[in-house]
């Protein structure tokens, strides 16, 4: 779990791991450092066993559940779960907990409280695309969606589960004030942005970096004036 790596690298536990994704790719010299044990969805229960690990650190929506029947039978496995940001400070209690780093994530967590204690928008509706063939955004169920509405915007399709299809038409009658295209996964550029804006004159789109959005941790305690950026970009 990419941004559960990061944050184990911050609470100082980087001698600590064995194992890493290949989307692991912060900090950027860890995947150069561990063992490569596949991806989120192909992981090899192999090299997995091999590594003798005490804990492995799952996550629901990332990773099957099969391939989590499969690891505990290698040793623990502790699998977050979060779709809110208030999701993600339980985590990562729970993993301070058990890691015996209790008092770093407090500190982690009460400057991210610091950071996103006062909204900068004011309600506005915003479309935010995760997928291009088809289109595909994000539902009210999902951490992404959390993080708008921290932000003071409102999920156009908020009404929604997971992540949605939309086609160019929904995306027109839904009244954006804004569309959002992520970095990832799919790697939305300004070709993408200046087709949509053909059918979508009055909104105003963004190419937006998906971590910022979707890796709950310490990467937002690494953005500088990201946020700040995006609102004077956006007013």
């Amino acid at each position: 779990m990419p941004s559960l790596t990061e944050f184990l690298c911050d609470l100082d536990l980087e001698g600590n791991i064995v194992g890493v994704t290949k989307f692991c790719v912060h900090p950027t010299h860890l995947r150069k450092r561990k063992v490569i044990v596949g991806g989120t969805k192909t992981l090899h229960i192999d090299k997995v066993k091999s590594l003798r690990p005490d804990l492995v650190i799952a996550n629901k929506e990332e990773n099957t559940k099969e391939m989590i029947e499969a690891i505990e039978q290698v040793c623990p496995v502790f699998v977050s779960d979060i779709s809110t940001l208030e999701d993600s400070y339980q985590t990562f209690v729970k993993i301070g907990k058990i890691l015996d780093r209790d008092s770093q994530v407090a500190e982690i967590i009460t400057r991210l409280n610091q950071s996103l204690s006062t909204p900068l928008f004011s309600g506005q509706r915003v479309g935010y695309l995760i997928w291009k063939g088809p289109y595909m955004t994000i539902g009210g169920d999902t951490y992404i969606s959390s993080m708008l509405t921290t932000l003071g915007l409102t999920n156009a399709y908020g009404h929604l589960d997971r992540y949605p299809q939309v086609s160019i038409v929904d995306l027109q009658s839904s009244s954006l004030d804004y569309l959002f295209l992520s970095s990832e996964p799919y790697p939305f550029k300004q070709e993408h942005r200046d087709e949509l804006a053909r059918h979508l004159p009055k909104t105003q789109i963004l190419l937006v970096d998906g971590e910022v959005f979707s890796w709950y941790g310490t990467r937002l305690l690494k953005i500088g004036d990201y946020f700040d950026r995006l609102h004077s970009a956006l007013t």
